[in-house]
């Protein structure tokens, strides 16, 4: 069986120590608290709840907004706290996945490298030698290292499916209009190892067996 979420949230932060790569993220949430957004999840499964995504991780790329966390784009200047979170997180965490954190990327998105930020140049996940691919460098490095099972990017002429192929990963650019995004934000989409596929369980698992 697929382990529950607390057991997710708990093998995440395990894994964080583990690989010691505090360049992935600009706010990482404090484990206590996603600990109480995962035994939510459990009590609404248990109560009959379909909750699609429950228990699954998912890293946020700095440029989406989520509510209760800042949104920097990279630029400690143009921090600022957003009221409610995009579309796109918000039909994640309503179908039961948790937000871990917001990953680095390059400044307002503008570079393939994942080097160009103040919070640190994303190093890649297997060969810490060589770059991250970017903009989208932390949420595909997070993927990579096995900390989420998928995370948010943003890609508007590469800087989702850059990274993700890099690692190896899927990266995926919805056509434009598909998601809801702010203007100025290029769209977002999903890196993951393997497309996300009904569990037998109460728990989905977003990897292949």
């Amino acid at each position: 069986m697929p382990p529950s979420p607390v057991d997710r949230v708990r093998a995440a932060y395990r894994r964080i120590a583990e690989v010691d790569r505090p360049e992935v993220w600009i706010t990482l949430r404090d484990e206590a608290d996603l600990l109480v957004e995962a035994k939510e999840i459990e009590r609404r499964v248990d109560g009959g709840e379909r909750l699609p995504l429950a228990g699954l991780l998912v890293a946020v790329k700095d440029n989406i907004d989520v509510a209760g966390l800042p949104t920097t784009a990279a630029c400690p200047s143009y921090a600022y706290s957003p009221p409610a979170s995009a579309t796109s997180v918000r039909r994640l965490t309503d179908a039961g996945a948790l937000v871990l954190g917001k990953t680095n990327l390059d400044q307002f998105a503008t570079g393939l490298v994942g080097t160009r930020s103040p919070y640190g140049a994303v190093r890649h996940a297997h060969r810490p030698d060589r770059i991250s691919g970017g903009s989208s460098s932390g949420s595909a490095v997070a993927v990579a290292l096995g900390i989420v099972d998928f995370a948010l990017g943003t890609d508007t002429a590469g800087s989702g499916r850059v990274p993700a192929a890099l690692h190896g990963l899927v990266g995926f650019k919805p056509t434009l209009g598909l998601v809801p995004t702010p203007v100025w934000c290029p769209p977002p989409g999903p890196t993951t190892a393997s497309p996300c596929s009904p569990a037998r369980s109460r728990w989905p698992s977003a990897r292949s067996p």
